[in-house]
């Protein structure tokens, strides 16, 4: 009897890679000439999946932005987890924004992902299971091409493999 290997598809990320890239952001922005004197806040709300991002100009938050992506980076997270909500003013003369954590695929997408992986004419199975989708296959070099073919596509979501099996 032939062994059936599998791997999943999804969008979690690690929330303790998270937070320490956030924790990073304030260290940096500590250390920056461009930002002394000015008022700056990154706040993480775990519960609301929410980060919020205050500076005192426009210019400011671009930048704090580029310093939370590249932290993201650098902890081995995509940056597609960060969904921008709204800018706004905020008290004190500052401007606020306000980004959503994707850590789970649509159901538009998944559904995407499927068919894609289907239209591939290889001998695997993909179905969705919950927030995941689960790719079954005899050959693990089929499920490599999968792989493959998956990271080569632009999608919407921050897509990660895990569970090879």
């Amino acid at each position: 009897m032939a062994v059936e290997h599998s791997f999943d598809i999804s969008a979690k990320i690690s929330t303790q890679s998270f937070k320490d890239a956030i924790n990073g952001v304030s260290k940096e922005v500590d250390n920056r000439y461009d930002f002394k004197g000015t008022t700056y806040e990154v706040t993480y709300k775990e519960k609301e999946k929410l980060l919020v991002l205050i500076a005192s100009s426009d210019n400011k938050l671009d930048a704090l932005k580029d310093i939370v992506v590249a932290k993201l980076l650098k902890q081995g997270l995509n940056s597609k987890v960060l969904e921008e909500v709204k800018v706004e003013d905020a008290s004190g003369n500052t401007r606020k924004q306000t980004y959503k954590i994707v850590d789970y695929i649509e159901a538009k997408e998944a559904k995407k992902i499927t068919a894609e992986i289907k239209n591939l004419k290889l001998k695997v199975t993909a179905q969705i299971e919950g927030d995941a989708i689960r790719v079954k296959g005899k050959s693990l070099d089929d499920l490599q091409k999968v792989i493959a073919h998956v990271r080569g596509m632009e999608w919407e979501s921050p897509i990660i493999f895990e569970n090879m099996r």
